[in-house]
């Protein structure tokens, strides 16, 4: 009978939570572990997520900018999308990103395990290769999957996930993409750039609903503008398939609607990848979506037990998982004075076109908080770099504290508004105020002096 192999810490899930969890577990002197039977390593980001969305998106920016020649006076006389070499190009980037994962995951200093683990007890792992290994301390990082909603017909359909479009080499002539949030929207105007007619069909009242209906609306003018067939607060009643054609029916401002298309794309959502976990053998808790429950150390309800990133929450981003992650780590190790994440300082990117940033606590978080607050915000339409850019859709909002001014957010929809959202980030981390932005200079013409609006008319009332 072989012997059980003991750690002080292991991983299970080697993405952004699980790989820097055990670097940060291995530098503090833990004989650490990471548990991982995917077939190729690196977690969804690289390899399914972050990296190869973006690539593409870039790509399709580039390509969306050469149709508008003629605005900026540029005789183009054709742009199209060579799919073929789109995709060879992602490969050959995702390809180099993964290696470099890889290759730290295999060189680290802690064991890579190269199987699927299964709680047998609350410190016993049995894996997929029929060995077993016990820890004193165990992270959860296994991610998120594609969920299927009961939606009428989708079960039963042959429907892309985000997987299938980010590994595309051909122009789909038609795609309905069932869903709103970021995924579904950041690969739908990429479709309708590389030259597919796309319907997109959400739920909600707005895409994009964990932002800001001023913010949504904004990005669904946009989409409108590039040809998208949006339909949000919509009803569906059936999804049918016949003969390589999608029919989707559908009920929208008190009127029944079809739409037909040679692909149906689910974007309808993730859930916790924890299904197999044998999570109850453990005695860790989840939520009814299978999403673990955890405290502000990133505990479980068996406190040796960690989670963190997609399988836990609170949000599906990449930063976070790692902070968290990291943190889970070094409490394990019993480091002092640790500090949990600060969700006051929370960061989110949606990288459409216009793009979409947020930090902070917003206006809806405050409301309903019965925080009193100042805004102020300035269109990208009045100003100059933009102008010239012609990136005019969306504006900057800030939110500040009304005595002295602390900022405690900011809202960005507009052109690299990802880019432009980390003005606010350190200065959001020192509890800086909207004076103390002022001071700094700010180049003209930059993109990123359009800031300095808000702060002034935040600045103005609270001297009146």
């Amino acid at each position: 009978m072989p012997t059980v192999k003991t750690y002080d810490f292991l991983v299970l899930g080697g993405g952004s939570a699980g790989f820097n969890a055990a670097r940060v577990a291995t530098g503090l002197g833990l004989k650490t572990a990471v548990v991982d039977g995917a077939r190729e390593l690196g977690g969804l980001c690289i390899l399914r997520g972050c990296m190869p969305s973006k690539t593409l998106l870039y790509m399709a920016e580039v390509l969306h900018l050469a149709k508008k020649g003629k605005t900026f006076g540029l005789k183009i006389p054709s742009a199209r999308a060579d799919m073929k070499a789109i995709h060879a190009r992602k490969k050959k980037i995702i390809g180099e990103f993964a290696d470099y994962r890889q290759q730290a995951l295999a060189a680290g200093k802690f064991d890579l395990i190269r199987a699927y683990g299964r709680f047998v007890d609350p410190h016993t792992i049995a894996l997929s290769n029929g060995r077993t290994v016990r820890a004193k301390h165990i992270l959860i990082g296994t991610g998120s999957k594609v969920s299927v909603p009961p939606v009428p017909g989708l079960a039963a359909a042959k429907f892309w996930t985000s997987d299938d479009v980010l590994d595309l080499d051909f122009i789909p002539k038609s795609v309905i993409v069932l869903g709103g949030g970021i995924v579904a929207c950041e690969l739908a105007q990429f479709l309708c750039r590389i030259g597919t007619k796309v319907t997109l069909v959400q739920r909600s009242p707005n895409i994009l609903r964990d932002h800001s209906e001023e913010a949504s609306a904004v990005v669904h003018q946009a989409f409108a503008d590039e040809g998208i067939e949006v339909f949000a607060g919509t009803q569906i009643e059936s999804i049918a398939q016949d003969r390589g054609t999608t029919t989707v029916t559908f009920h929208h401002d008190g009127k029944r609607f079809t739409r037909r298309a040679a692909h149906l794309f689910n974007a309808l959502g993730r859930e916790p990848a924890t299904g197999s976990l044998g999570l109850p053998d453990a005695g860790v808790r989840t939520r009814p979506n299978g999403q673990i429950i955890i405290n502000r150390w990133q505990q479980t309800s068996v406190p040796h037990i960690y989670a963190a990133g997609d399988c836990s929450g609170p949000v599906e981003i990449v930063h976070t998982a790692i902070m968290q992650g990291e943190l889970a780590a070094r409490h394990a190790a019993g480091v002092k004075k640790l500090k949990p994440v600060n969700w006051d300082l929370l960061l989110n990117v949606v990288f459409t076109d216009p793009q979409l940033a947020t930090i902070g606590r917003l206006e809806r978080d405050l409301d309903d908080a019965g925080t009193t607050y100042l805004c102020a915000s300035y269109p990208f339409n009045d100003h100059g770099k933009s102008i010239l850019m012609d990136a005019n859709y969306g504006y900057v909002k800030v939110i500040a504290e009304p005595k002295r001014g602390r900022i405690l957010g900011a809202e960005i929809v507009g052109k690299d508004a990802g880019e432009l959202i980390h003005a606010f980030s350190g200065p959001l981390a020192m509890r800086a105020t909207v004076f103390d932005l002022l001071r700094a200079p700010w180049y003209h013409p930059t993109l990123a002096e359009i800031v300095t609006y808000p702060l002034e008319e935040i600045a103005d009332k609270i001297k009146k």
